[in-house]
Protein backbone atom coordinates (compact mmCIF):
# COMPACT_ATOMS: atom_id res chain seq x y z
CA UNK A 1 0.00 0.00 0.00
CA UNK A 2 1.28 3.30 -0.91
CA UNK A 3 1.66 6.11 1.45
CA UNK A 4 -0.69 7.99 -0.45
CA UNK A 5 -3.54 4.85 0.03
CA UNK A 6 -2.78 4.66 3.57
CA UNK A 7 -3.16 8.10 4.63
CA UNK A 8 -6.06 7.57 2.51
CA UNK A 9 -7.43 4.70 4.72
CA UNK A 10 -6.88 5.93 7.54
CA UNK A 11 -8.43 9.27 6.86
CA UNK A 12 -11.35 7.80 5.34
CA UNK A 13 -12.32 6.35 9.45
CA UNK A 14 -11.51 10.06 10.32
CA UNK A 15 -14.64 10.31 7.96
CA UNK A 16 -16.37 7.81 9.50
CA UNK A 17 -15.71 9.00 12.61
CA UNK A 18 -17.30 12.31 11.90
CA UNK A 19 -20.66 11.21 10.64
CA UNK A 20 -20.97 9.78 14.50
CA UNK A 21 -20.04 12.99 16.20
CA UNK A 22 -15.84 12.63 16.68
CA UNK A 23 -14.22 15.54 15.40
CA UNK A 24 -11.28 15.38 12.93
CA UNK A 25 -9.09 17.08 16.03
CA UNK A 26 -10.17 14.29 18.48
CA UNK A 27 -9.66 11.37 15.98
CA UNK A 28 -6.12 12.59 15.37
CA UNK A 29 -5.27 13.05 19.03
CA UNK A 30 -6.34 9.84 19.60
CA UNK A 31 -4.44 8.10 16.47
CA UNK A 32 -1.30 9.59 18.24
CA UNK A 33 -1.64 8.20 21.68
CA UNK A 34 -2.77 4.95 20.01
CA UNK A 35 0.25 5.20 17.25
CA UNK A 36 3.16 5.69 19.93
CA UNK A 37 1.39 2.45 22.41
CA UNK A 38 1.57 0.10 18.71
CA UNK A 39 5.25 0.90 17.82
CA UNK A 40 6.81 0.70 21.39
CA UNK A 41 5.24 -2.68 21.55
CA UNK A 42 6.61 -3.39 18.13
CA UNK A 43 10.21 -1.99 19.58
CA UNK A 44 9.79 -4.86 22.09
CA UNK A 45 8.55 -7.44 19.98
CA UNK A 46 10.39 -7.18 16.50
CA UNK A 47 13.52 -5.26 17.43
CA UNK A 48 13.82 -6.74 21.18
CA UNK A 49 14.37 -3.18 22.79
CA UNK A 50 13.36 -2.34 26.14
CA UNK A 51 9.67 -0.69 26.31
CA UNK A 52 8.92 2.68 27.55
CA UNK A 53 5.81 1.55 28.83
CA UNK A 54 4.77 -0.09 31.68
CA UNK A 55 3.17 -3.78 31.17
CA UNK A 56 0.17 -3.09 32.20
CA UNK A 57 -0.38 0.09 29.90
CA UNK A 58 0.86 -1.46 27.28
CA UNK A 59 -0.33 -2.07 23.61
CA UNK A 60 -1.34 -5.91 24.25
CA UNK A 61 -3.43 -5.12 26.90
CA UNK A 62 -5.35 -2.92 24.66
CA UNK A 63 -5.31 -5.25 21.37
CA UNK A 64 -6.92 -7.96 23.58
CA UNK A 65 -10.09 -6.28 24.88
CA UNK A 66 -13.00 -5.59 23.88
CA UNK A 67 -16.27 -3.44 24.88
CA UNK A 68 -16.18 -1.64 28.30
CA UNK A 69 -13.05 -3.78 29.14
CA UNK A 70 -11.47 -1.78 26.50
CA UNK A 71 -12.49 1.26 27.37
CA UNK A 72 -11.64 1.03 30.96
CA UNK A 73 -8.11 0.26 30.42
CA UNK A 74 -7.52 2.86 27.45
CA UNK A 75 -8.82 5.51 30.33
CA UNK A 76 -6.52 4.30 32.56
CA UNK A 77 -3.44 4.04 30.00
CA UNK A 78 -3.48 7.65 29.22
CA UNK A 79 -4.36 8.62 32.77
CA UNK A 80 -1.11 6.73 34.06
CA UNK A 81 1.05 7.74 31.08
CA UNK A 82 0.15 11.67 31.40
CA UNK A 83 2.07 11.34 34.19
CA UNK A 84 5.22 10.39 33.37
CA UNK A 85 8.48 12.46 32.43
CA UNK A 86 9.84 13.19 29.39
CA UNK A 87 8.54 12.49 25.72
CA UNK A 88 5.90 10.12 27.19
CA UNK A 89 4.99 12.57 29.34
CA UNK A 90 4.43 15.47 26.55
CA UNK A 91 2.91 13.22 24.26
CA UNK A 92 0.35 12.09 26.86
CA UNK A 93 0.45 15.08 28.73
CA UNK A 94 -4.06 16.41 29.63
CA UNK A 95 -5.15 13.47 27.67
CA UNK A 96 -8.28 12.15 27.64
CA UNK A 97 -10.44 9.55 25.46
CA UNK A 98 -12.57 11.41 23.09
CA UNK A 99 -13.89 7.72 21.33
CA UNK A 100 -15.57 6.97 24.84
CA UNK A 101 -17.51 4.53 22.36
CA UNK A 102 -16.10 0.92 22.78
CA UNK A 103 -17.19 0.24 19.44
CA UNK A 104 -15.59 3.47 17.72
CA UNK A 105 -12.44 2.97 19.90
CA UNK A 106 -12.15 -0.94 18.77
CA UNK A 107 -12.04 0.41 14.99
CA UNK A 108 -9.68 2.64 15.41
CA UNK A 109 -7.15 -0.02 17.29
CA UNK A 110 -7.88 -2.80 14.70
CA UNK A 111 -7.14 -0.17 12.14
CA UNK A 112 -3.30 0.56 13.51
CA UNK A 113 -2.95 -3.20 14.53
CA UNK A 114 -3.53 -4.71 10.92
CA UNK A 115 -1.37 -1.66 8.98
CA UNK A 116 1.48 -2.92 10.95
CA UNK A 117 4.17 -3.03 11.37
CA UNK A 118 4.77 0.76 11.58
CA UNK A 119 8.34 0.47 12.99
CA UNK A 120 9.08 -1.48 10.06
CA UNK A 121 8.21 1.63 7.93
CA UNK A 122 11.11 3.99 6.90
CA UNK A 123 10.73 7.16 8.98
CA UNK A 124 10.06 9.20 6.19
CA UNK A 125 7.16 7.41 5.24
CA UNK A 126 5.69 7.64 8.38
CA UNK A 127 6.13 10.62 9.29
CA UNK A 128 4.64 11.74 5.33
CA UNK A 129 1.64 9.57 6.60
CA UNK A 130 1.12 12.04 9.83
CA UNK A 131 1.94 14.83 7.84
CA UNK A 132 -0.79 13.88 5.80
CA UNK A 133 -3.11 13.60 8.39
CA UNK A 134 -2.22 17.43 9.93
CA UNK A 135 -2.49 18.64 6.72
CA UNK A 136 -5.66 17.37 5.51
CA UNK A 137 -7.55 18.28 8.91
CA UNK A 138 -5.52 21.90 8.65
CA UNK A 139 -7.68 22.16 5.11
CA UNK A 140 -10.51 20.84 6.73
CA UNK A 141 -11.24 22.86 9.66
CA UNK A 142 -10.28 26.50 9.19
CA UNK A 143 -9.67 27.15 12.94
CA UNK A 144 -8.21 24.51 15.43
CA UNK A 145 -4.97 23.32 13.71
CA UNK A 146 -5.38 25.41 10.43
CA UNK A 147 -3.65 28.52 12.42
CA UNK A 148 -0.87 26.34 13.30
CA UNK A 149 0.06 25.14 10.40
CA UNK A 150 2.51 27.19 8.05
CA UNK A 151 2.54 26.61 3.93
CA UNK A 152 5.23 23.55 3.44
CA UNK A 153 6.58 25.73 0.62
CA UNK A 154 7.08 28.81 3.06
CA UNK A 155 8.75 26.60 5.10
CA UNK A 156 11.38 25.27 2.46
CA UNK A 157 12.00 28.89 1.43
CA UNK A 158 12.87 29.98 4.49
CA UNK A 159 15.49 26.63 5.80
CA UNK A 160 17.28 27.42 1.89
CA UNK A 161 17.56 30.82 2.89
CA UNK A 162 18.60 30.59 6.45
CA UNK A 163 20.65 27.35 5.75
CA UNK A 164 20.82 25.94 9.16
CA UNK A 165 24.23 24.03 9.75
CA UNK A 166 24.44 20.42 11.54
CA UNK A 167 26.36 21.77 14.00
CA UNK A 168 24.10 24.89 14.95
CA UNK A 169 21.03 24.93 17.08
CA UNK A 170 17.80 25.54 15.89
CA UNK A 171 14.46 27.27 17.47
CA UNK A 172 10.83 27.57 16.99
CA UNK A 173 9.31 29.25 19.63
CA UNK A 174 5.76 28.83 18.39
CA UNK A 175 6.26 25.41 16.88
CA UNK A 176 3.07 24.36 15.83
CA UNK A 177 3.00 21.01 14.25
CA UNK A 178 6.72 21.30 13.68
CA UNK A 179 6.85 22.09 10.32
CA UNK A 180 10.02 24.10 10.68
CA UNK A 181 11.86 21.72 13.33
CA UNK A 182 11.35 18.92 10.52
CA UNK A 183 11.98 21.27 7.34
CA UNK A 184 15.50 22.15 9.56
CA UNK A 185 15.95 18.41 10.02
CA UNK A 186 15.64 16.88 6.81
CA UNK A 187 18.35 20.21 5.49
CA UNK A 188 20.93 19.55 8.03
CA UNK A 189 20.99 15.63 8.17
CA UNK A 190 22.81 15.54 4.61
CA UNK A 191 25.23 17.47 5.50
CA UNK A 192 27.15 14.91 7.35
CA UNK A 193 28.01 10.90 7.92
CA UNK A 194 29.51 11.41 11.30
CA UNK A 195 27.31 8.98 13.69
CA UNK A 196 27.74 11.61 16.26
CA UNK A 197 26.68 14.70 15.31
CA UNK A 198 23.68 12.96 13.70
CA UNK A 199 22.88 11.93 17.15
CA UNK A 200 23.27 15.07 18.97
CA UNK A 201 21.36 16.25 15.61
CA UNK A 202 18.02 14.08 16.53
CA UNK A 203 18.53 14.69 20.28
CA UNK A 204 19.97 18.02 21.16
CA UNK A 205 19.81 20.25 17.92
CA UNK A 206 16.20 20.82 17.49
CA UNK A 207 13.48 22.94 20.43
CA UNK A 208 10.00 24.16 19.80
CA UNK A 209 7.63 25.49 22.48
CA UNK A 210 4.15 25.84 21.98
CA UNK A 211 1.34 27.19 24.24
CA UNK A 212 -0.91 24.71 23.31
CA UNK A 213 -1.10 21.04 24.60
CA UNK A 214 -3.08 19.62 21.99
CA UNK A 215 -0.44 21.16 19.22
CA UNK A 216 2.99 20.23 21.64
CA UNK A 217 1.31 16.46 21.86
CA UNK A 218 0.85 16.41 17.58
CA UNK A 219 4.18 18.04 17.27
CA UNK A 220 6.08 15.50 19.73
CA UNK A 221 4.65 12.87 18.04
CA UNK A 222 5.34 14.05 14.46
CA UNK A 223 9.24 14.44 15.26
CA UNK A 224 9.06 10.93 16.85
CA UNK A 225 7.72 9.68 13.70
CA UNK A 226 10.59 11.39 12.02
CA UNK A 227 13.00 9.79 14.31
CA UNK A 228 13.86 13.26 15.63
CA UNK A 229 14.74 13.19 19.80
CA UNK A 230 14.80 10.47 22.95
CA UNK A 231 13.39 9.96 25.69
CA UNK A 232 13.38 13.50 26.29
CA UNK A 233 10.90 15.75 24.27
CA UNK A 234 12.58 18.13 21.50
CA UNK A 235 9.50 20.05 22.44
CA UNK A 236 8.07 21.55 25.22
CA UNK A 237 4.42 23.21 26.12
CA UNK A 238 4.38 26.74 27.44
CA UNK A 239 3.93 30.20 26.97
CA UNK A 240 7.27 31.03 25.08
CA UNK A 241 7.15 34.84 25.97
CA UNK A 242 5.87 34.15 30.02
CA UNK A 243 10.11 34.76 30.73
CA UNK A 244 13.32 35.01 29.09
CA UNK A 245 14.95 31.66 28.56
CA UNK A 246 18.54 31.15 29.45
CA UNK A 247 19.22 29.41 26.04
CA UNK A 248 20.44 30.82 23.22
CA UNK A 249 20.11 29.86 19.19
CA UNK A 250 22.41 30.04 16.20
CA UNK A 251 18.94 29.74 14.44
CA UNK A 252 15.21 30.86 14.78
CA UNK A 253 12.70 30.21 12.34
CA UNK A 254 9.59 30.80 13.42
CA UNK A 255 5.49 31.56 12.21
CA UNK A 256 3.82 33.19 15.92
CA UNK A 257 0.00 32.91 16.04
CA UNK A 258 -1.64 35.15 13.60
CA UNK A 259 -3.55 36.67 16.82
CA UNK A 260 -2.08 40.40 17.11
CA UNK A 261 -3.52 41.12 20.70
CA UNK A 262 -3.26 39.40 24.44
CA UNK A 263 -6.47 39.99 25.95
CA UNK A 264 -8.68 38.40 27.84
CA UNK A 265 -12.47 39.10 29.16
CA UNK A 266 -13.21 39.56 32.96
CA UNK A 267 -16.41 39.52 34.80
CA UNK A 268 -16.61 41.01 37.87
CA UNK A 269 -18.90 40.62 40.90
CA UNK A 270 -21.68 43.14 39.38
CA UNK A 271 -21.89 41.00 36.39
CA UNK A 272 -19.92 43.97 34.72
CA UNK A 273 -17.65 42.29 31.88
CA UNK A 274 -14.70 44.06 30.93
CA UNK A 275 -11.43 43.41 28.55
CA UNK A 276 -8.55 43.23 30.03
CA UNK A 277 -5.22 43.67 28.08
CA UNK A 278 -2.44 41.25 28.88
CA UNK A 279 1.23 43.14 28.09
CA UNK A 280 4.60 41.28 29.06
CA UNK A 281 6.99 42.82 31.09
CA UNK A 282 10.55 41.12 30.47
CA UNK A 283 13.55 43.07 31.26
CA UNK A 284 14.91 42.09 28.15
CA UNK A 285 11.88 43.60 26.22
CA UNK A 286 12.69 47.37 25.94
CA UNK A 287 8.97 47.75 24.68
CA UNK A 288 5.52 47.03 26.37
CA UNK A 289 2.84 46.34 24.67
CA UNK A 290 -0.22 43.86 24.07
CA UNK A 291 0.45 43.58 20.70
CA UNK A 292 2.03 39.44 20.49
CA UNK A 293 3.61 39.59 17.05
CA UNK A 294 6.03 42.54 18.40
CA UNK A 295 6.35 40.68 21.58
CA UNK A 296 7.31 37.94 19.57
CA UNK A 297 9.83 39.97 17.12
CA UNK A 298 11.40 40.62 20.97
CA UNK A 299 11.65 37.59 21.94
CA UNK A 300 13.57 36.26 19.23
CA UNK A 301 15.83 39.33 19.51
CA UNK A 302 16.74 37.96 22.72
CA UNK A 303 16.88 33.66 22.21
CA UNK A 304 19.15 34.49 19.01
CA UNK A 305 23.00 34.11 19.80
CA UNK A 306 25.61 36.69 18.46
CA UNK A 307 25.77 36.10 14.27
CA UNK A 308 22.41 33.82 14.86
CA UNK A 309 20.11 33.86 12.27
CA UNK A 310 16.25 34.48 11.85
CA UNK A 311 13.52 33.87 9.35
CA UNK A 312 10.40 34.79 10.98
CA UNK A 313 6.45 35.36 9.16
CA UNK A 314 5.25 38.07 10.53
CA UNK A 315 1.63 40.17 9.55
CA UNK A 316 2.06 43.48 7.85
CA UNK A 317 0.88 45.57 11.16
CA UNK A 318 4.82 44.87 12.39
CA UNK A 319 5.62 46.91 9.57
CA UNK A 320 3.83 49.76 9.84
CA UNK A 321 2.18 50.08 13.51
CA UNK A 322 2.57 53.50 14.90
CA UNK A 323 3.48 54.39 18.43
CA UNK A 324 6.06 54.13 21.18
CA UNK A 325 6.36 50.48 20.47
CA UNK A 326 5.93 49.89 17.16
CA UNK A 327 8.15 52.83 15.71
CA UNK A 328 10.52 51.19 18.37
CA UNK A 329 10.78 48.05 18.02
CA UNK A 330 11.70 48.60 14.14
CA UNK A 331 14.32 50.79 15.13
CA UNK A 332 16.01 48.45 17.25
CA UNK A 333 15.91 46.13 14.34
CA UNK A 334 17.49 47.84 11.69
CA UNK A 335 19.90 49.38 14.28
CA UNK A 336 21.11 46.97 16.46
CA UNK A 337 20.55 43.66 13.70
CA UNK A 338 20.67 43.21 9.72
CA UNK A 339 17.76 43.23 8.74
CA UNK A 340 18.91 42.39 5.54
CA UNK A 341 15.67 40.75 3.28
CA UNK A 342 11.76 41.05 3.20
CA UNK A 343 10.06 39.01 1.42
CA UNK A 344 6.12 40.19 1.23
CA UNK A 345 4.05 36.32 0.59
CA UNK A 346 0.84 36.54 -1.01
CA UNK A 347 -2.63 36.80 0.28
CA UNK A 348 -5.16 33.23 -0.21
CA UNK A 349 -2.39 31.04 1.42
CA UNK A 350 -3.22 31.25 4.91
CA UNK A 351 -6.78 28.87 6.07
CA UNK A 352 -7.85 32.03 8.05
CA UNK A 353 -8.55 34.70 4.98
CA UNK A 354 -7.32 37.78 4.08
CA UNK A 355 -3.84 37.60 5.99
CA UNK A 356 -1.47 39.84 4.37
CA UNK A 357 1.98 38.27 6.18
CA UNK A 358 5.89 38.85 5.26
CA UNK A 359 9.00 36.61 6.07
CA UNK A 360 11.69 38.74 7.78
CA UNK A 361 15.37 37.29 7.72
CA UNK A 362 17.95 39.49 9.97
CA UNK A 363 21.02 38.30 11.72
CA UNK A 364 21.88 39.38 15.27
CA UNK A 365 25.37 41.78 15.81
CA UNK A 366 27.50 42.54 18.74
CA UNK A 367 26.41 45.41 20.67
CA UNK A 368 27.49 48.49 18.47
CA UNK A 369 26.93 52.51 17.73
CA UNK A 370 26.68 51.28 13.88
CA UNK A 371 23.93 51.20 12.25
CA UNK A 372 23.55 47.14 11.42
CA UNK A 373 21.59 47.17 8.74
CA UNK A 374 23.36 48.95 5.80
CA UNK A 375 20.27 47.96 3.31
CA UNK A 376 16.61 46.16 3.04
CA UNK A 377 16.33 44.22 -0.18
CA UNK A 378 12.26 43.54 -0.33
CA UNK A 379 11.14 40.68 -2.54
CA UNK A 380 7.26 41.75 -3.44
CA UNK A 381 5.62 38.46 -4.32
CA UNK A 382 2.40 39.57 -3.27
CA UNK A 383 1.96 42.23 -6.18
CA UNK A 384 -0.47 40.48 -8.97
CA UNK A 385 0.29 37.63 -7.72
CA UNK A 386 -3.23 35.58 -6.85
CA UNK A 387 -3.12 32.11 -4.71
CA UNK A 388 -6.14 30.27 -3.18
CA UNK A 389 -6.24 27.04 -1.26
CA UNK A 390 -8.28 25.02 -3.75
CA UNK A 391 -7.79 26.73 -7.46
CA UNK A 392 -4.39 28.26 -7.52
CA UNK A 393 -2.43 26.96 -4.64
CA UNK A 394 0.89 27.73 -3.66
CA UNK A 395 3.47 25.13 -5.00
CA UNK A 396 6.97 24.20 -4.37
CA UNK A 397 8.37 26.03 -7.04
CA UNK A 398 7.09 29.28 -6.20
CA UNK A 399 9.64 30.62 -4.37
CA UNK A 400 12.37 29.34 -6.68
CA UNK A 401 13.47 32.89 -7.88
CA UNK A 402 13.16 34.72 -4.41
CA UNK A 403 15.40 31.90 -3.24
CA UNK A 404 17.67 32.80 -6.46
CA UNK A 405 17.67 36.67 -5.67
CA UNK A 406 18.14 36.49 -1.60
CA UNK A 407 21.38 34.24 -2.39
CA UNK A 408 23.01 36.89 -5.84
CA UNK A 409 21.54 40.00 -4.39
CA UNK A 410 21.19 41.49 -8.06
CA UNK A 411 17.51 43.64 -8.30
CA UNK A 412 15.15 42.58 -10.70
CA UNK A 413 11.35 43.71 -10.94
CA UNK A 414 10.51 42.20 -8.19
CA UNK A 415 13.31 42.96 -6.26
CA UNK A 416 14.85 45.94 -5.12
CA UNK A 417 17.45 46.92 -2.55
CA UNK A 418 16.79 50.00 0.07
CA UNK A 419 19.85 51.77 2.11
CA UNK A 420 19.32 52.29 5.82
CA UNK A 421 19.33 56.12 4.75
CA UNK A 422 16.01 55.86 3.03
CA UNK A 423 14.27 53.53 5.52
CA UNK A 424 15.06 55.80 8.31
CA UNK A 425 13.60 58.61 6.32
CA UNK A 426 10.06 56.96 5.65
CA UNK A 427 7.29 58.28 8.45
CA UNK A 428 6.82 56.61 11.30
CA UNK A 429 10.04 54.59 10.18
CA UNK A 430 6.70 52.92 8.20
CA UNK A 431 8.84 49.40 6.39
CA UNK A 432 5.67 48.39 4.46
CA UNK A 433 7.33 48.60 1.38
CA UNK A 434 5.70 48.25 -2.31
CA UNK A 435 6.40 49.76 -5.83
CA UNK A 436 4.75 47.82 -8.33
CA UNK A 437 1.41 48.87 -9.91
CA UNK A 438 -1.30 46.44 -8.79
CA UNK A 439 -3.67 45.58 -11.35
CA UNK A 440 -6.37 44.31 -8.97
CA UNK A 441 -6.64 48.73 -8.68
CA UNK A 442 -8.19 48.69 -12.49
CA UNK A 443 -9.38 45.41 -13.23
CA UNK A 444 -12.47 44.53 -11.29
CA UNK A 445 -12.10 40.77 -12.13
CA UNK A 446 -9.04 40.85 -10.43
CA UNK A 447 -10.61 41.87 -7.06
CA UNK A 448 -10.48 39.35 -4.07
CA UNK A 449 -13.34 36.86 -2.96
CA UNK A 450 -15.58 38.63 -0.62
CA UNK A 451 -14.94 36.68 2.17
CA UNK A 452 -11.01 38.18 1.78
CA UNK A 453 -12.27 41.53 0.87
CA UNK A 454 -14.20 41.08 4.87
CA UNK A 455 -11.60 39.92 6.63
CA UNK A 456 -9.15 42.51 5.17
CA UNK A 457 -11.79 45.92 6.16
CA UNK A 458 -12.14 43.59 9.86
CA UNK A 459 -7.79 43.89 9.63
CA UNK A 460 -7.56 47.27 9.00
CA UNK A 461 -10.35 48.57 11.17
CA UNK A 462 -9.37 46.46 14.01
CA UNK A 463 -5.11 47.70 13.35
CA UNK A 464 -6.45 51.44 13.16
CA UNK A 465 -8.11 50.97 16.32
CA UNK A 466 -5.10 49.47 18.14
CA UNK A 467 -2.75 52.36 17.20
CA UNK A 468 -5.78 54.92 18.79
CA UNK A 469 -5.66 52.96 21.81
CA UNK A 470 -1.62 53.18 21.87
CA UNK A 471 -2.38 57.27 21.30
CA UNK A 472 -4.88 56.98 24.57
CA UNK A 473 -2.07 55.32 26.79
CA UNK A 474 0.46 57.68 25.59
CA UNK A 475 -1.76 61.00 26.85
CA UNK A 476 -2.83 58.99 29.84
CA UNK A 477 1.02 58.28 30.79
CA UNK A 478 1.77 62.41 29.78
CA UNK A 479 -1.09 63.14 32.05
CA UNK A 480 0.09 60.99 34.86
CA UNK A 481 3.68 62.12 34.57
Amino acid sequence: MSNEQLVAKVWNYAHVLRDQGVSYGDYIEQITYLLFLKMDHERVTDLGLPSSIAPQWNWAQLASKDGDDLENQYRHTLENLAREPGLIGTIFRKSQNKLSDPAKLKRVVSLIDSEGPWIGMNVDVKGEIYEGLLERNASEVKSGAGQYFTPRPVIEAIVKCVNPRISEKVCDPACGTGGFLLAAYDHMKTQSQDRDKLRRLRTDGLHGVDIVDEVVRLCAMNLYLHGVGDADSAVVPGDALAAAPAARYEVVMTNPPFGKKSSYRVVGDDGAVSTERESYEREDFKFTTSNKQLNFLQHIMTILETHGRAGVVLPDNVLFEAGRAGEGIRKRLLEGFNFHTLLRLPTGIWYSPGVKANVLFFDKRPASREVQTKELWVYDYRTNVHKTLKTKRLAHGDFDDFVRCYHERQETERFRRFAYADLAARDRLNLDIFWLKDDSLEDIDSLPEPEVLAAEIVENLEAALEQFRGVSAELEQREAS
